[in-house]
């Protein structure tokens, strides 16, 4: 089960980032599309606080909401 989940939607190039940089660092990840998984944006914005934004990262239960390139 991999350690990493990946809040995304399509179009989203700060999304295709993070995945990028977890697939070049060789971690798994589980990605779910905010519009393609029923309750998935909800929960997405629930884990972020309120905010409606993606890429949301949940890695080893801390939660990112955004992602900056590193």
């Amino acid at each position: 089960m991999p350690k990493v989940t990946i809040y995304t939607k399509p179009g989203c190039p700060y999304c295709t980032a993070a995945k990028e940089h977890y697939t070049k660092g060789g971690i798994e990840f589980k990605e779910i599309d905010v519009y393609a998984v029923e309750g998935a944006k909800q929960e997405a914005i629930k884990l972020a606080k309120g905010k409606a934004m993606v890429p949301v990262i949940v890695e080893d239960g801390r939660v990112q909401v955004g992602f900056g390139g590193g």
